[in-house]
């Protein structure tokens, strides 16, 4: 489906009618956070019911166009589910880097767990996969969504934008995070490590498996090593698999790869899916980094706006909880029952 996971090909804007066909639908669904957009998805359905994988498209592109399938794609045991996120050829709203448009994936995660029920062997157990700019979302969403994904992996991905944006020495990507993030780094720190996975990474409960070639020109393999290395310093290295892939990369992420690479890389990624088909749950207390929101099955917090960056503090016993950040941010958390909590942050130096 997403073979290299290129960031090439910018998407014209298309607005599709759904439809459903024997192994492959297209279909819309609501923005939970953005009132009156709508985002589109392909449903790709196997032979026979499977668990839901959900694969996202790199940073320039879209998910592949919608055709309808009247047979099952080739040895896919899978309800492959591919999101367009917003602003992009095949939904509404504004592309974000990985602000709001990470809900948009939590949000296909539910409106397929609704409408394909009888496909899904068990609707708790959700992978996660993405390359390139994917792979940066994957990064970040396991983090802000820690309890959502059994496994994920995540091939070239960009685990700090700050540091990214440093390094596009051609200005390939600069101009989008202007953009889409709204600033530079040196205007607003904050703004990326809220969007960062390495700065969420103490966060993640989801195994993931992570490749990267150490020649790419386009996402350097320092994103992965930093994440690597910020999970080993966690002393969180048995939730990561890392396979740092000698002489591959150049201006594509895969270029050089050899078959005996691309089949370790195939391979890793099928085996993290199938070691793990439990649904993750958090501790009863702990703590967690919020950038911007954070969402778990027992309680979601909103810290008005997704530049934000906070910690809190739980214990879901006593239902308590602490947030803290560098500025009185107002909060919103919001429980399992419906209940609803408001506060400010207590500052922290």
């Amino acid at each position: 489906m997403y073979d290299i996971y290129e960031d090439r090909i910018r998407e014209a804007k298309t607005l599709l009618p759904e439809f459903t066909s024997p192994y492959q639908d297209y279909r819309t669904y609501p923005s939970s956070v953005t009132p009156g957009i709508r985002l589109g998805l392909n449903v790709i359905k196997p032979l026979r019911p499977g668990y839901m994988l959900v694969q996202l498209h790199g940073w320039h592109m879209s998910m592949p166009k919608p055709q309808r399938r009247e047979e099952p794609v080739t040895d896919n045991d899978y309800v492959l589910v591919q999101v367009d996120m917003r602003g992009r050829a095949f939904s509404q709203g504004d592309a974000d880097c990985n602000g709001l448009e990470l809900m948009d994936i939590y949000d296909a995660v539910q409106f397929v767990r609704g409408a394909y029920r009888e496909w899904l062997l068990d609707p708790a157990v959700v992978y996660l996969e993405g390359g390139s700019g994917g792979g940066g979302n994957v990064l970040a969403a396991v983090n802000k969504f820690p309890d959502l994904f059994a496994a994920a992996s995540a091939l070239y991905g960009i685990s700090d934008y700050a540091v990214w944006y440093a390094n596009d020495e051609l200005g390939e990507f600069r101009d989008d995070m202007d953009v889409w993030i709204g600033c530079t780094p040196e205007q607003d720190p904050e703004r990326y490590m809220a969007r960062s996975g390495l700065h969420l990474a103490e966060n993640q409960r989801t195994p993931l498996y992570i490749a990267h070639g150490d020649r790419d020109d386009r996402v350097p393999v320092v994103q992965s090593r930093l994440y690597v290395e910020q999970m080993n310093r966690l002393g969180r290295a048995d939730l990561v698999l890392y396979d740092d892939m000698e002489g591959v990369g150049g201006f594509g992420h895969a270029d050089n790869i050899t078959e005996e690479q691309r089949t370790r890389l195939e391979t890793n990624k099928r085996v993290n899916k199938e070691r793990h088909r439990v649904p993750i749950e958090i501790e009863r207390r702990g703590s967690f980094v919020v950038g911007g929101y954070l969402v778990t099955k027992p309680f979601r917090v909103w810290l008005g706006d997704v530049d934000r960056l906070a910690r809190i503090t739980y214990d879901l016993d006593s239902a308590h909880f602490h947030v803290q950040s560098g500025a009185p941010y107002p909060y919103e958390i919001v429980l399992a029952d419906g209940t609803r909590l408001h506060g400010t942050a207590e500052v922290t130096g």
